[in-house]
């Protein structure tokens, strides 16, 4: 057991990290939703320019998907790396697999950057900075492609380890 985990350690770590921020960000807003508020509203107030009517529900909304989809991508992307340990494949690609999936944790990210950075320079401009877009791609890129290697091996015996233990 403690060879199998070792291989899809990195991976696994990711997904806890994941775990924690939507954890922890439900926390924060059950004990600080207001700071969260007042951020937005400030800085909405500070930049009318880049703003519409519904800026501010947008806005708030971005911090709950943040938390929603880290909890909920973690979760599933843990089932994932679990059952990838169990697998017949080739180690070095289940630790190539795991890290794909671990790699999921950043798409909440991006739309925590969104919550971030639209109060100063609008919703649109927000969903389309470089940075979010790189989180968005990279997650769900890596979560698609982690996927991939997994389905691969367990519905058509892709990437078998000769030597199964």
């Amino acid at each position: 057991m403690a060879e199998k985990l070792r291989t899809v350690k990195i991976g696994l770590a990711m997904v806890l990290l994941g775990m924690l921020f939507g954890v922890g960000m439900g926390v924060s807003f059950g004990v600080k939703e207001d700071a969260y508020k007042a951020f937005i509203t400030e800085q909405v107030k500070a930049h009318p320019e880049v703003h519409d009517v519904q800026g501010k529900n947008k806005i708030w909304r971005y911090a709950q998907r943040a938390h929603f989809h880290a909890t909920g991508i973690a979760a599933f992307s843990l089932g994932l790396i679990i059952l990838l340990m169990f697998t017949d494949m080739r180690q070095r690609l289940k630790a190539v697999s795991s890290f794909l999936i671990g790699l999921s944790g950043l798409y909440p990210l991006a739309w925590f950057n969104m919550f971030f950075l639209a109060p100063y320079i609008g919703r649109e401009a927000a969903h389309h900075h470089f940075i979010t877009e790189a989180l968005t791609y990279m997650g769900v890129g890596g979560l698609l492609l982690g996927m991939l290697l997994l389905a691969l091996n367990l519905f058509f015996g892709l990437f078998r380890d000769e030597i199964i233990d």
